[in-house]
Parts: C-alpha cells; sequence; structure tokens
C-alpha cells in the first residue's frame, strides 16, 4: 500500500447553525489547516498515489477565501467539511481538519 499526505492552508468564513445560543452562529473566519491522507495498492500512470498540486488545487479553487455557508448545502462545521473532502479527493481515506492550534476534527472512511 502506498500513501502520501498533503498538508495545505485555507482561508473561509462561516456561521454555524447550532441547536444552542453560541457566538460561532456569527459569521467568523480561521486559517483552516487541512490534512488529506490519500492511499492506493497501485500507483498511478504517473508513479503517485494523487498528484500533490491537483489536491491542491482542488480544494484551494473550491474553499479559499470563500463564505462556506455559499459553498455547501449543509451546516459547515469541521467534521462536515471533513467529510465532503474526503469525499472529493481522489484516494482519500482520511481528512483532519484545524480550524485552531488547538481544534482538530477528522473524517476518516
Amino acid at each position: 500500500m502506498y500513501y502520501v499526505c498533503k498538508r495545505l492552508e485555507i482561508s473561509s468564513a462561516h456561521a454555524l447553525n447550532l441547536s444552542y445560543e453560541s457566538k460561532c452562529e456569527e459569521l467568523h473566519g480561521h486559517n483552516w489547516i487541512v490534512k488529506i491522507y490519500c492511499k492506493s495498492e497501485e500507483l498511478n500512470a504517473d508513479g503517485m498515489v494523487t498528484d500533490f498540486t491537483h489536491i491542491k488545487r482542488q480544494i484551494t479553487n473550491a474553499l479559499d477565501h470563500k463564505n462556506l455557508n455559499e459553498v455547501f448545502d449543509f451546516n459547515p462545521t469541521a467534521e462536515n467539511i471533513a467529510r465532503w473532502i474526503c469525499d472529493h479527493v481522489e484516494n482519500a481515506y482520511k481528512v483532519e481538519v484545524w480550524e485552531s492550534e488547538m481544534n482538530m476534527a477528522a473524517y476518516e472512511r
């Protein structure tokens, strides 16, 4: 099995729709750190699991400097963002989304 991990930083804003009162219901931003883990039993024709540049382009084009409430049709929590990224990156099996140095959510298939 071959493994790769791409780490990138994106800046975006979101407002959460919560069942309780929270300051996170107001529009606010993060400099998110995203770690995308990919794996494959075989390498592609270029000798890669997934090209790092393709991962970066795909995620930054979709999420960087965006209001995530306008991008997604779901509540843009770190947990939901991690799952969306995992579902949209080729060969991804795990994604970590760090909204701050102290707060991380992950999704793994």
